[in-house]
């Protein structure tokens, strides 16, 4: 009798698909080589052949089914591919174990690192801090608290549930996930789900310590913070009322940097601040150098503003003068040129401070009568105003690309072709509504804070997986081919975003400020959302989704991540790992010679094709790096987050070229990082010693000994 169904390993029953052992045997041959693809029916017929004699009265398990397929390969002389499938199946065993010990039953087949993060920061706890959902009850916890809103609007009960199943698949497929503080707290009693937030800070100590209050419920909730510190009075300043000296914005910064840690010691994802002074105000040169200690504001990553006039007398070797900022009185004057260089030196040497470049903010402002914005979210893609927040998504352009087994055959001339825009409009539509649906949705942390973010509904859905994208297309990251079809994409969701907020305008009313912004003059009458784009990191999101971080390039080929509290992961791009498993070059020592450099650049027998499409973050000249988030920009309507990787051998020369090239092609900021000039950094390249290299490889990456796997010679 046929068999009927077969046992998972959580004693699930399944219905039994013989199809599923002709195509593993078939990818298991294809894989190691040995050319016998033809026979991998064949093979698999033996194999039901001897399940069904096996267990002709029984229902087999995954692992018995496995055993069969182990045994018919090796006695059919296919040895290679044997061993290949006994380490596949060690391998599976191994992440199975680790995810155990995690504490979480993972019912999406996610990665060992998205599992990792999905525990620490992601997954509801009882309060002995144990995980009490699955990946998938996330996924619908936050499509659920998202769709919800839809009655709100008339939607019926049928409705509701449809579009509910609609979220949670473009979230399980990794194709659209919204922001951090959405994943965790949608559904539950404390649902404050914005990433974003911008706090005013006055000359007083009273606005200083309830702009403090405020952060502490912001951080406990996973969203980060940014503020000008511009209004504040200098350090020594003669304070009237008290007949005391002001201490500056730096050591008010500290305070909010040591609040910052206390709750990041007791939360699930680090606190984060932006720290913002105009390039006139007379503390700057303090700010510059204020983490140069490597110790101080370690929850702050610092900004200058700085306006068209100060670049332009950068260039020109001019003087500015130095404004204080209570009475406007002219108090000192610093050539702008040496200036410029102060600011590059300290991001030569500790990776901050970046820029703001605030004219090109208020230019592009869409609220522009409600006031200049003065600052940014902690990495810099979301100016806003004071009280206001925005919530972000993202959609994974890896997943936007049609059969990618088959780019290698196409003409670079039919590239554009490959992108399912309808697919990619789908999404977008799908991601408008879902954060729109999230601003109404959403608990704030203060009142101020709700009246001002419903006001202007401000959403932010950007793009990740770009990178992957690229190699998909076989585009390198460094070619204006790449900037052409990025721009081509960014430009479709941008629009695509600005009808669909129209649409649900008509339906649901346009935001509450439309009169006092600029979409009358551009021909929108109504508008749900006063912005609609925004290039964020996706730091962790991207993790989750199993793609390269916004529009980043590849860090490397294979590196090592670190995460909070020490714990140490290496990340192989999956791509990479294909093609070298398909052109059977995929070995323990190709990876550790990889995973030393994390680049391709130096490995002998990779072709050079290869080795351009596969392209790293440090072997692309900055410019390059700067045309990109140049080319993301022309199509966003809040700003894009975006580091300048430079190699350690960088100039303070460069990385002030990287600022001024960045302000010429109108980004709204700019980030340089030279590698290795922070010892905690996130991503690392090299693997150390022997002991480490076994300690963050392990035998899940490498495979196991001939001896271990029982295919010993």
């Amino acid at each position: 009798m046929p068999i009927q169904y077969v046992r998972k390993r959580d004693g699930r029953l399944e219905k039994f698909e013989p199809g599923k052992i002709a195509k593993a045997i078939h990818k298991a041959i294809l894989a190691t080589g040995e050319k016998d693809g033809e026979r991998s029916k064949a093979l698999a017929e033996s194999v039901i052949s001897l399940v069904s004699e096996t267990f002709a009265d029984k229902i087999p398990g995954v692992e018995n089914i496995q055993d069969i397929v182990e045994e018919t390969l090796m006695q059919h002389g296919l040895t290679k591919t044997a061993k290949a499938f006994i380490l596949y199946r060690q391998s599976k065993k191994r992440q199975r174990e680790i995810k155990k010990f995690f504490g979480v039953k993972d019912d999406l087949k996610l990665g060992i690192n998205a599992i990792k993060i999905l525990e620490r920061r992601y997954l509801k706890k009882n309060e002995k801090g144990q995980v009490v959902e699955t990946p998938s009850q996330m996924f619908w916890r936050c499509a659920k608290a998202a769709a919800k809103i839809e009655k709100k609007y008339g939607a019926n009960a049928k409705q509701i549930r449809k579009l509910e199943k609609n979220f949670y698949n473009a979230m399980v497929n990794g194709e659209f996930l919204p922001n951090s503080p959405a994943l965790m707290n949608a559904g539950t009693p404390r649902q404050q789900m914005s990433a974003c937030f911008v706090l005013p800070i006055e000359d007083s100590v009273l606005s200083v310590f309830d702009a403090l209050k405020t952060t502490a419920a912001i951080h406990q909730t996973g969203g980060g913070t940014g503020f000008s510190f511009s209004r504040l009075r200098p350090s020594g300043d003669f304070i009237r009322s008290t007949g005391g000296r002001a201490s500056g914005p730096v050591s008010f910064m500290k305070i909010f940097d040591l609040a910052t840690e206390v709750i990041k010691q007791g939360g699930r994802r680090r606190g984060a601040n932006m720290g913002i002074l105009n390039f006139n105000h007379p503390d700057i040169l303090e700010f510059i150098a204020a983490k140069r200690d490597k110790t101080s504001l370690q929850n702050f990553n610092l900004s200058v503003a700085a306006t068209d006039d100060f670049i332009k007398k950068a260039k020109q070797n001019k003087k500015i003068n130095l404004i204080h900022p209570r009475n406007g009185k002219i108090v000192g004057e610093i050539s702008a040129k040496e200036l410029l260089n102060q600011i590059a030196a300290s991001a030569w040497e500790i990776g901050d401070p970046g820029m703001i470049f605030i004219d090109e903010i208020n230019r592009k402002n869409p609220t522009k009568n409600l006031g200049k914005m003065e600052a940014t979210n902690p990495c810099g893609e979301t100016p806003l105003h004071p009280n206001e927040s925005c919530i972000l998504g993202s959609i994974n352009l890896s997943k936007m690309v049609k059969n990618p087994t088959e780019t290698e055959s196409r003409l670079r001339d039919s590239v554009s072709v490959a992108i399912d825009w309808l697919k990619l409009k789908n999404l977008v539509k799908l991601g408008v509504k879902f954060l729109d649906n999230i601003v109404d949705a959403n608990q704030y942390p203060a009142k101020e804070i709700e009246t001002m973010t419903k006001a202007n509904r401000k959403i932010g859905l950007g793009i990740m997986g770009l990178a992957e994208m690229l190699i998909q297309l076989q585009i390198p990251y460094n070619s204006n081919e790449a900037l052409k079809i990025t721009s081509k994409a960014m430009k479709f969701i941008n629009e695509t975003a600005r009808i669909c907020s129209a649409e649900l305008a008509k339906k649901r009313g346009s935001f509450p400020n439309l009169k006092k912004s600029v979409w009358p003059a551009r021909g929108f009458k109504s508008m749900r959302n006063a912005t609609l784009t925004t290039i964020a990191p996706t730091g962790t999101i991207s993790i989750i989704a199993g793609a390269s971080s916004g529009i980043e390039p590849l860090f490397a080929i294979a590196f090592v991540r670190h995460v909070m509290e020490g714990m140490e992961l290496l990340e192989v791009n999956k791509f990479f790992e294909e093609w070298a498993k398909n052109n059977n070059l995929w070995d323990t020592d190709l990876l550790l010679k990889i995973a030393s450099s994390g680049s391709l650049k130096n490995i002998k027998g990779i072709p050079e094709k290869i080795k351009k499409i596969f392209v790293t973050a440090l072997d692309i000249e900055p410019k390059w790096h700067v045309k990109m988030q140049a080319t993301v920009q022309k199509y966003t309507d809040n700003a894009a987050s975006k580091t300048i990787n430079m190699p350690q051998k960088t100039s303070i020369k460069e990385v002030a070229d990287a600022y001024l090239l960045a302000h010429k092609l109108k980004c709204k900021g700019v980030t340089v990082y030279r590698y290795g000039t922070k010892p905690g950094q996130v991503l690392t390249l090299g693997l150390g010693n022997e002991e480490e290299k076994s300690r963050i490889i392990g035998s899940e990456f490498l495979g196991l000994s001939e001896k271990e796997c029982g295919c010993e010679k």
